[in-house]
């Protein structure tokens, strides 16, 4: 499927599915984190996602690291800037995010919320990185 649209140079040309597909992936994801990062500084301060770290047995002074590695991610995400390397750059932090889930089984609606969501995230980060930010995004990939 082909939507037209305007090009940079100023003329019509047709976006792919794939095109609308990496910039709605990219969107997506750069929302989750940006939300999940400033509701890291809004609702649960720095000094409560400090304390959560540390009772999910890592060290507390990550919370200083991740929160704003979380927003810059998502802004970052939803420019469309660097889309490839954020996306790469952000599994570390996917992947931290599944151990406080990790003994509470599959279903995220578990008590204490199951793994599935980040490995989810993992999932749809790994994919972000295949795919690129595609042609709506502000870093074009050098091919």
């Amino acid at each position: 499927m082909n939507v037209t649209t305007l090009s940079s140079a100023g003329t019509l040309a047709p976006a792919t599915t794939t095109d609308l597909a990496a910039l709605l992936l990219r969107l997506s994801l750069g929302v989750m984190f940006l939300a999940h990062g400033l509701m890291k500084f809004i609702t649960f301060t720095l000094p409560g996602t400090y304390a959560f770290f540390e009772s999910a047995g890592f060290p507390g002074w990550a919370a200083y690291i991740v929160s704003p590695a979380e927003v810059l991610a998502g802004i970052a995400l939803i420019a469309g800037f660097r889309t490839r390397l954020v996306a790469l750059l952000s599994l570390p932090i996917l992947l931290g995010a599944i151990a406080p889930h990790a003994g509470a089984g599959w279903s995220f609606s578990n008590a204490g919320g199951g793994w599935e969501y980040p490995v989810y995230l993992v999932a749809t980060a790994v994919v972000v990185a295949l795919l690129g930010g595609g042609r709506y995004a502000v870093s074009k990939p050098k091919d």
